[in-house]
């Protein structure tokens, strides 16, 4: 899943907010570099985030939309507003990516009825507050049962299984030791009835870890998704679209003894 930001305050400071050109020449670098998935999104959730207004968002994100879902590759929407997800999906999108984990019931009526995908975040707080003092009991306990409450809410709603995609929040509400044993514990929150995302490219996460500013970590995003790959991840949200999918490739062949040609 290749990250395109249409922000002015993206944390990776690739956002290109108000140059539709840039934007669209920049999706074209993440479909041509191999991604599967575009995923776009028109608002910042970084830590100490200001939500954007909901026109805003909108200006930002739809003529980009009306240009890259034109190219035949799935276009995944970041966004937690009804309205943005309802004008997204007839703008084109296929899949919609919502860091509250469909909490909202207007959220959930935005995309029943349809036939996206749905990526359910886990997130404690909210962006502008939510690493100010994050704190758990058991996090791989906790974040299981809110991504399961998610599950539930969306069936109940007629949403089919084979629609969602997990997502387990990494830097969302969570310190370091949170991320770690988040990781660490992968399987165990997620399990193997739905396809699990892990997005923890350039992540602060990755800086505390190396000592790298944002952007020296390709190497430790790198190594990140590989992790991931291995612990069962089947979407990768990544900036290094090509160097991501050579080390996958390596890790592949060395697993299968041989190439797929």
């Amino acid at each position: 899943m290749g990250i395109v930001n249409l922000t002015p305050d993206s944390f990776s400071g690739d956002g290109l907010v108000g140059n539709i050109d840039r934007a669209v020449e920049r999706a074209r670098q993440q479909f041509e570099a191999g991604s599967d998935i575009l995923d776009v999104g028109a608002e910042s959730s970084r830590p100490g985030a200001i939500p954007t207004p909901e026109g805003e968002e909108l200006e930002r994100l739809i003529p980009v939309l009306e240009e890259i879902t034109t190219w035949g590759i799935p276009v995944s929407v970041d966004t937690y507003k009804p309205s943005v997800m309802r004008a997204a999906l007839a703008a084109g999108a296929t899949m919609i990516n919502d860091i509250t984990g469909m909490t909202d019931p207007e959220s959930i009526s935005a995309v029943a009825a349809t036939n996206c995908a749905v990526c359910v975040m886990h997130m404690q707080g909210k962006p502008c507050t939510m690493q100010n003092a994050p704190g758990y009991k058991d996090v791989l306990a906790e974040v299981r049962d809110f991504l399961a409450q998610a599950v539930q809410r969306c069936r109940q709603a007629g949403i089919a299984d084979r629609r969602l995609v997990l997502d387990p929040g990494f830097g969302f509400g969570k310190t370091l030791d949170h991320n770690l044993t988040l990781f660490k514990g992968l399987t165990a929150v997620i399990g193997n009835e739905f396809p699990l995302l892990v997005g923890v490219s350039r992540k602060s996460m990755l800086g505390e870890i190396t000592d790298r500013p944002v952007d020296q970590r390709q190497a430790a995003s790198i190594a990140a998704a590989l992790i991931a790959a291995q612990k069962g991840a089947r979407i990768l949200r990544v900036h290094d679209v090509a160097a991501t999918r050579d080390a996958l490739a390596v890790w592949r062949a060395i697993e299968q003894g041989g190439i797929d040609k």
